[in-house]
């Protein structure tokens, strides 16, 4: 039986990815710092643990409290993050350390916590975002903090790969959470008409290739988009 570790799992992509592992029958830790408004799907094989990736106390907690729940670790999905969204003249630095620290310095965190604890045939699964591979106005701190996650995927990969650790990057296009809510109709029919899919993703479509990733056994340093085509046309006018 595999068991997971996933930040952000209360609510998104995270939570997605929570309750599909949980309904395959594997064990499934989330990190996050609020409990799910929703009981998990199957509450029996999740372990929620309220806590912060910011926070290094925390990340240690979480991973002591998995081991002695569970026993171990087989995969990693680095799915927290918050998007302040201001163009550069007008984005405060606070809010940059704030989406610097969470999307990015987090997963490094988490990662660092728990590559001791990974044996070979682990995974670690980041999730990237569109935006930190190609430019969009008003994402400078998101899109910076993304494209920093890639390349830390990518070192990873080549670090970890002779322990038998696999580590990839999971790259959403624009997915129906709480973090697109707040779009305007006239933004996400913007972003909408882009997409040549016609149509806005779900988290358990998100949740679906992450897993199918986390489970590749000859698959690491990839970049994998789930974005509808997303990214074969951003930028193309």
């Amino acid at each position: 039986m595999t068991t997971w570790l996933v930040t952000g799992g209360s609510r998104g992509i995270g939570r997605a990815v929570v309750d599909h592992v949980a309904a395959a029958g594997d064990n499934v830790a989330s990190l996050a710092r609020s409990v799910g408004a929703e009981p998990p799907a199957v509450p029996n094989r999740v372990l929620e643990v309220k806590g912060d990736v910011t926070d290094e106390d925390s990340i240690r907690r979480c991973v002591e409290a998995v081991t002695e729940r569970f026993g171990s670790i087989d995969v990693v999905v680095n799915s927290a993050g918050v998007h302040r969204g201001r163009r550069i003249d007008a984005l405060a630095r606070a809010a940059w350390d704030e989406v610097l620290a969470t999307n990015l310095t987090g997963a490094f965190e988490v990662c660092r916590a728990v590559v001791p604890k990974l044996a070979r045939g682990s995974a670690i699964v980041n999730v990237g975002a569109v935006v930190g591979l190609r430019g969009f106005p008003g994402d400078v701190a998101y899109g910076s903090a993304k494209a920093g996650l890639s390349g830390l995927t990518q070192v990873l990969a080549v670090e970890l790969a002779p322990r038998g650790v696999r580590v990839n990057l999971v790259v959403p296009g624009f997915v129906d959470t709480d973090m697109t809510a707040g779009l305007s109709d006239r933004a996400r029919k913007s972003i909408v008409d882009k997409i040549p899919a016609g149509r806005i993703g779900t988290t358990a479509e998100i949740a679906e290739v992450i897993v199918a990733v986390a489970r590749s056994t000859y698959m690491t340093g990839a970049t994998v988009p789930v974005d509808g085509g997303l990214l074969a046309t951003f930028g193309g006018g």
